[in-house]
């Protein structure tokens, strides 16, 4: 199925995999009673923070998004992925998000998925700032000629 003027859209294996994500998330909180924020999550395996969230349930559900990927990849079909040209830029940009996520007490995992959903005002926020700093970033990197 595709999307006129998008041919590369794949909505139906989207909606399933935002039906996926929102019941991964439904299952941490009522399990934990965590929110499934992905940054947070992942400082937490590292031990970059205290959260309630023990260790292991941290590295239980990092192991789970590899193991979703490889099963996608395997048995749905390749994943693609697009990096920039040049590995300085992808270690800034990965700098730069990582930053935001621990300014914005969360990434879009956290607020666009588990915030948004529960009309937090700060996630709102969140996710507005992500959209349009994502959207102004990628007009930048075409008029600099760096678009991949």
């Amino acid at each position: 199925m595709t999307l006129p003027g998008f041919p590369n859209a794949m909505p139906l294996e989207g909606f399933i995999g935002g039906l996926m994500i929102g019941l991964a998330a439904a299952l941490l909180l009522l399990g934990s009673g965590r929110i499934a924020g992905i940054s947070g999550i992942a400082a937490r395996a590292l031990t970059l923070n205290k959260s309630s969230l023990p260790l292991s349930a941290a590295w239980l559900f990092l192991g789970g998004l590899l193991i979703g990927a490889f099963l996608v990849n395997a048995f749905v079909a390749p994943i693609q992925s697009n990096f920039p040209p040049s590995i300085a830029l992808l270690v800034l940009g990965g700098v730069i998000v990582g930053f935001g996520t621990r300014m914005g007490s969360g990434c879009t995992s956290g607020h666009g998925v588990c915030g948004m959903s529960r009309l937090s005002p700060r996630s709102l926020t969140a996710t507005l700032t992500f959209m349009v700093s994502g959207m102004i970033a990628v007009a930048l990197a075409n008029a600099a000629g760096w678009g991949w």
